[in-house]
């Protein structure tokens, strides 16, 4: 057995304060007063009086080989970005090329407090393996476009990928990835929600992430992204949409009936579309919300972190009011919002839920006065605090090092 002694344990149920928890096999057997960690068989023990203790983050949606293209492109329209940048580099991916930047992008996502990913590209064995390597929990999907000449985004390859990883892994789930409302036709829609029924498999989209893809859809369909979704079939509870900045009232309102999750990437879409989504409007709507990084080409870190106090802030302008989002509301989408999403028991420290969790180092001068813990991690925290994170109870990452693949950078 394993604990794991804190000064401050923290999810959105609260703080509490001097426990420790302890792990066995994957999961989480208890959380004790500290005082009482004599009376159990412990084998190894972790952390200590100058750490706070928190679920794993959930990166509900990310393209990690994209850590590739940091920094090139910026400063452009999201239309201009992807067709006359990106994809043209993307096209010239190689299986090689993939691997190496994935385990990259999956290596700064976990030193920044990421246990989980939920990822959405091409040459997703790659991205799969790399996963592997390193020992994060991966949703994976391979990218599947039939509107858009993308040779290396078949559809069919998304459902052979999906076949292949289909029970193969503990911690890499394979899902089904179709690209965006206006570069994926109705009758594979169609046939991806079949395949999602017969296999119980979720779904990763991006929707309504541009003006322009607004537009195609509705000059091609006479209906808005989200009517088209609905249509289709595939708008439930195993259904996770990315970005939704340019939702209509309508729109918003049937996504909170659906059961589906909205991923919000507010820096990401900050940055391309100088717009935020009516993410506020969802949630008080009962809407399910995760939060995301994207990518390091349009977001420029894999900073979970970083990404709540962004997605707090950016909601305050847009909403012009202060207290939405709240440091609780962004924490939870970050948590339980993800877990949800990704129908896995995570986001909680509690007895009985995976042992994803991440060990902070707040002796920190801007985590003085220690007043207000939730406030302290939202608001100032910084990923660099990380110092160790385990997945399914096992330490993958400690002080810079990953614990089962050496990075070479």
């Amino acid at each position: 057995m394993k604990a794991i002694l804190a000064k401050y344990i923290l999810d959105v149920n609260g703080v509490r304060e001097d426990m420790a928890v302890l792990i066995e096999g994957n999961k989480i057997y208890d959380v004790i007063p500290k005082d009482k960690l004599k009376e159990y068989d412990v084998d190894e023990t972790f952390g200590g009086e100058g750490y706070l203790l928190i679920p794993g983050l959930i990166n509900a949606h990310t393209h990690v080989a994209m850590t590739k293209f940091r920094g090139i492109g910026d400063d452009l329209p999201l239309d201009k970005w992807l067709n006359e940048v990106i994809w043209p580099m993307e096209k010239e991916w190689s299986k090689k090329e993939i691997h190496k930047w994935a385990l990259i992008g999956i290596a700064e996502a976990i030193a920044n407090g990421s246990t989980v990913i939920n990822d959405h590209y091409f040459f997703a064995d790659e991205i799969a393996k790399a996963a592997q390597k390193l020992g994060i929990r991966a949703f994976i999907g391979q990218t599947m476009m039939d509107l858009v000449e993308f040779p290396i985004a078949e559809p069919e390859e998304g459902f052979r990928f999906f076949k292949r990883w289909k029970d193969r892994d503990k911690l890499v789930k394979p899902v089904l990835a179709p690209h965006a409302t206006d570069t994926v036709s109705l009758d594979l829609l169609k046939e991806i929600k079949e395949f999602s029924e017969n296999e119980k498999a979720l779904i990763h989209m991006h929707v309504s992430q541009s003006r322009e893809e607004v537009l195609r859809v509705k000059r091609r369909e006479g209906i808005l992204p989200v009517e088209y979704l609905k249509k289709a079939g595939v708008l439930n509870e195993s259904f996770i949409g990315v970005h939704g900045v340019y939702l209509s009232e309508k729109e918003v309102g049937l996504y909170a009936k659906s059961g589906a999750t909205l991923v919000h990437c507010a820096v990401s879409l900050a940055k391309l579309e100088g717009s935020i989504a009516p993410i506020i409007d969802l949630w008080e709507k009962g809407g399910n919300i995760a939060l995301g990084n994207d990518c390091a080409a349009s977001n420029n870190s894999l900073d979970m972190i970083q990404e709540m106090k962004f997605a707090a802030i950016l909601n305050k302008v847009r909403n012009r009011d202060p207290t939405k989002a709240s440091a609780k509301d962004v924490f939870y989408w970050a948590t339980v919002g993800g877990a949800k999403a990704l129908k896995i028991k995570a986001g909680l420290i509690e007895k009985g839920y995976l042992a994803d969790l991440v060990l902070i180092n707040i002796n920190k001068l801007h985590f003085l006065p220690k007043a207000n813990i939730l406030s302290h991690l939202v608001y100032s925290a910084k990923g660099s605090d990380v110092e160790m994170v385990f997945v399914d109870g096992e330490l993958i990452y400690q002080l810079g090092n990953f614990t089962k693949e050496q990075i070479i950078f």
